[in-house]
Protein backbone atom coordinates (compact mmCIF):
# COMPACT_ATOMS: atom_id res chain seq x y z
CA UNK A 1 0.00 0.00 0.00
CA UNK A 2 1.57 3.58 -1.00
CA UNK A 3 1.20 6.17 1.86
CA UNK A 4 1.60 10.16 0.21
CA UNK A 5 4.01 12.11 1.91
CA UNK A 6 0.93 14.37 3.19
CA UNK A 7 -0.90 12.30 5.10
CA UNK A 8 2.25 10.84 7.00
CA UNK A 9 3.42 14.73 7.58
CA UNK A 10 0.12 15.02 8.93
CA UNK A 11 0.80 12.12 11.32
CA UNK A 12 4.10 13.14 12.15
CA UNK A 13 2.75 16.51 13.56
CA UNK A 14 0.13 15.20 15.80
CA UNK A 15 2.26 12.55 17.56
CA UNK A 16 5.73 14.68 17.75
CA UNK A 17 5.75 17.71 16.04
CA UNK A 18 3.03 19.25 17.94
CA UNK A 19 3.58 17.84 21.28
CA UNK A 20 6.92 18.91 21.34
CA UNK A 21 5.75 22.71 20.18
CA UNK A 22 4.15 22.89 23.32
CA UNK A 23 6.89 21.92 25.18
CA UNK A 24 9.19 23.95 23.81
CA UNK A 25 6.67 27.36 24.10
CA UNK A 26 6.28 26.11 27.47
CA UNK A 27 9.89 26.70 28.27
CA UNK A 28 10.43 29.87 27.36
CA UNK A 29 10.16 33.19 29.48
CA UNK A 30 6.90 34.14 30.42
CA UNK A 31 5.83 38.42 30.36
CA UNK A 32 2.97 38.30 32.47
CA UNK A 33 1.82 41.36 33.63
CA UNK A 34 3.62 42.27 37.20
CA UNK A 35 2.38 40.87 40.36
CA UNK A 36 1.97 42.77 43.11
CA UNK A 37 4.24 41.65 46.21
CA UNK A 38 2.01 39.20 48.54
CA UNK A 39 1.91 41.21 51.43
CA UNK A 40 1.69 44.78 49.68
CA UNK A 41 -1.71 46.55 50.30
CA UNK A 42 -2.76 48.75 47.58
CA UNK A 43 -5.23 51.26 48.63
CA UNK A 44 -6.98 53.82 46.07
CA UNK A 45 -9.10 57.05 46.93
CA UNK A 46 -12.57 57.40 45.61
CA UNK A 47 -12.21 61.35 44.92
CA UNK A 48 -16.12 61.72 44.44
CA UNK A 49 -16.47 59.89 47.99
CA UNK A 50 -13.31 61.35 49.66
CA UNK A 51 -13.48 64.98 51.08
CA UNK A 52 -10.74 67.78 52.64
CA UNK A 53 -12.29 69.39 55.64
CA UNK A 54 -10.77 72.38 56.99
CA UNK A 55 -10.84 74.75 60.17
CA UNK A 56 -9.33 77.99 60.32
CA UNK A 57 -9.52 79.96 63.19
CA UNK A 58 -9.17 83.73 63.51
CA UNK A 59 -10.07 86.53 66.25
CA UNK A 60 -13.48 86.87 65.39
CA UNK A 61 -14.87 83.47 64.46
CA UNK A 62 -13.88 80.13 62.75
CA UNK A 63 -13.77 79.86 58.76
CA UNK A 64 -14.79 76.49 57.77
CA UNK A 65 -13.89 74.95 54.34
CA UNK A 66 -13.44 71.82 52.19
CA UNK A 67 -10.88 70.77 49.56
CA UNK A 68 -11.51 67.85 46.50
CA UNK A 69 -9.34 64.90 45.95
CA UNK A 70 -8.08 64.68 42.76
CA UNK A 71 -6.84 61.04 42.57
CA UNK A 72 -4.46 58.97 45.64
CA UNK A 73 -2.81 55.69 45.28
CA UNK A 74 -1.46 54.00 48.58
CA UNK A 75 0.87 50.97 48.65
CA UNK A 76 2.24 49.87 52.28
CA UNK A 77 3.50 46.60 53.23
CA UNK A 78 2.68 45.61 56.43
CA UNK A 79 5.27 43.23 57.36
CA UNK A 80 7.95 46.30 57.02
CA UNK A 81 5.66 49.57 57.13
CA UNK A 82 7.28 50.49 53.98
CA UNK A 83 4.86 52.65 52.26
CA UNK A 84 4.97 54.36 48.92
CA UNK A 85 2.10 56.14 46.43
CA UNK A 86 0.85 59.55 46.03
CA UNK A 87 -2.26 61.39 46.83
CA UNK A 88 -3.17 64.29 45.32
CA UNK A 89 -5.65 67.33 46.32
CA UNK A 90 -7.26 70.02 44.19
CA UNK A 91 -5.88 73.01 45.55
CA UNK A 92 -7.79 75.19 43.22
CA UNK A 93 -11.25 73.16 44.65
CA UNK A 94 -10.59 75.19 47.73
CA UNK A 95 -14.31 76.82 49.00
CA UNK A 96 -14.91 78.43 52.30
CA UNK A 97 -18.82 79.38 50.96
CA UNK A 98 -17.38 83.41 50.40
CA UNK A 99 -16.54 84.30 47.24
CA UNK A 100 -13.99 87.31 48.32
CA UNK A 101 -12.51 85.29 51.04
CA UNK A 102 -12.08 82.66 48.68
CA UNK A 103 -10.61 84.45 46.09
CA UNK A 104 -8.09 86.04 48.34
CA UNK A 105 -7.21 82.86 49.17
CA UNK A 106 -6.20 81.46 46.33
CA UNK A 107 -4.68 84.25 44.88
CA UNK A 108 -2.59 85.59 47.91
CA UNK A 109 -1.91 82.27 50.01
CA UNK A 110 -2.21 79.39 47.83
CA UNK A 111 -1.84 80.99 44.32
CA UNK A 112 -3.29 77.81 43.20
CA UNK A 113 -2.64 78.87 39.76
CA UNK A 114 0.45 78.38 39.68
CA UNK A 115 0.69 75.31 42.52
CA UNK A 116 -2.84 73.88 41.36
CA UNK A 117 -2.17 70.58 43.37
CA UNK A 118 -1.29 69.98 47.16
CA UNK A 119 0.21 66.28 47.24
CA UNK A 120 0.95 63.86 49.87
CA UNK A 121 3.68 60.93 49.30
CA UNK A 122 4.14 58.59 51.89
CA UNK A 123 7.18 56.74 52.90
CA UNK A 124 6.24 54.43 55.97
CA UNK A 125 3.20 53.28 57.73
CA UNK A 126 3.79 52.94 61.88
CA UNK A 127 0.96 50.43 63.79
CA UNK A 128 -0.52 47.33 62.91
CA UNK A 129 -2.77 47.44 60.22
CA UNK A 130 -5.58 44.87 61.37
CA UNK A 131 -7.33 42.52 58.26
CA UNK A 132 -10.71 43.63 60.36
CA UNK A 133 -11.98 45.78 62.68
CA UNK A 134 -10.81 49.55 63.29
CA UNK A 135 -7.05 50.89 63.15
CA UNK A 136 -5.42 53.07 64.10
CA UNK A 137 -2.03 53.69 62.29
CA UNK A 138 0.73 56.88 61.75
CA UNK A 139 1.71 57.44 58.23
CA UNK A 140 4.62 59.35 57.83
CA UNK A 141 5.54 61.07 54.56
CA UNK A 142 6.31 64.09 52.48
CA UNK A 143 3.51 67.03 51.99
CA UNK A 144 4.24 69.44 48.94
CA UNK A 145 2.31 72.82 49.50
CA UNK A 146 2.96 75.96 47.63
CA UNK A 147 5.90 74.11 45.91
CA UNK A 148 7.71 73.33 48.81
CA UNK A 149 8.26 70.15 50.89
CA UNK A 150 7.55 69.31 54.45
CA UNK A 151 7.32 66.10 56.85
CA UNK A 152 4.38 65.08 57.89
CA UNK A 153 2.76 62.37 59.98
CA UNK A 154 -0.68 61.64 59.36
CA UNK A 155 -2.46 59.61 62.48
CA UNK A 156 -5.38 57.84 60.27
CA UNK A 157 -8.17 55.30 61.80
CA UNK A 158 -9.44 53.21 58.67
CA UNK A 159 -11.50 50.07 58.51
CA UNK A 160 -11.31 47.30 55.92
CA UNK A 161 -14.33 45.98 54.36
CA UNK A 162 -14.11 43.29 51.41
CA UNK A 163 -12.25 45.24 48.61
CA UNK A 164 -13.12 48.56 50.19
CA UNK A 165 -11.83 51.01 53.13
CA UNK A 166 -12.99 53.61 54.83
CA UNK A 167 -10.62 56.04 57.03
CA UNK A 168 -10.19 59.18 58.33
CA UNK A 169 -7.42 61.75 59.95
CA UNK A 170 -6.94 64.33 62.03
CA UNK A 171 -4.23 66.92 61.88
CA UNK A 172 -2.52 70.50 61.42
CA UNK A 173 -0.78 72.17 58.75
CA UNK A 174 1.50 75.31 60.24
CA UNK A 175 0.65 77.07 56.77
CA UNK A 176 2.28 80.18 57.85
CA UNK A 177 5.37 78.66 59.62
CA UNK A 178 5.95 77.14 56.06
CA UNK A 179 6.17 79.90 53.90
CA UNK A 180 2.59 80.98 52.81
CA UNK A 181 1.29 84.26 53.25
CA UNK A 182 -0.42 85.33 56.46
CA UNK A 183 -3.74 86.63 55.37
CA UNK A 184 -4.28 88.82 58.52
CA UNK A 185 -5.01 92.77 58.62
CA UNK A 186 -5.26 95.07 61.32
CA UNK A 187 -9.01 93.99 62.49
CA UNK A 188 -8.38 90.20 61.92
CA UNK A 189 -5.55 87.80 62.56
CA UNK A 190 -5.67 83.96 62.02
CA UNK A 191 -3.91 81.14 63.33
CA UNK A 192 -0.59 79.73 62.03
CA UNK A 193 -2.17 76.48 61.31
CA UNK A 194 -5.37 75.48 60.00
CA UNK A 195 -6.85 72.34 61.29
CA UNK A 196 -7.49 69.70 58.71
CA UNK A 197 -10.22 66.72 58.57
CA UNK A 198 -9.93 63.96 55.93
CA UNK A 199 -13.25 61.82 55.17
CA UNK A 200 -11.59 58.72 52.65
CA UNK A 201 -13.37 55.83 50.62
CA UNK A 202 -12.09 53.98 48.11
CA UNK A 203 -10.75 50.27 46.57
CA UNK A 204 -8.98 47.88 48.11
CA UNK A 205 -6.14 45.23 46.59
CA UNK A 206 -4.59 42.21 48.01
CA UNK A 207 -5.82 42.95 51.65
CA UNK A 208 -4.32 40.77 54.89
CA UNK A 209 -5.25 37.91 55.71
CA UNK A 210 -7.54 37.20 58.70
Amino acid sequence: MHWSRSPLARVFYLLVAAPLAVVVLSALPQHAAPQLPASEIVLGIDPPQSKVHWVLGTTLHAVHGTFAFKNGTFHVDPATGKASGEIAVCATSGDSGNDGRDKKMHKDVLESGKFPEIIFRPDRVEGKIAPQGIFTVQVHGILVLHGSEHELIVPVQAEFTGDHWTGSAKFNVPFIDWGLKNPSNFFLKVNHAVEIELDLKGSLQNPPAS
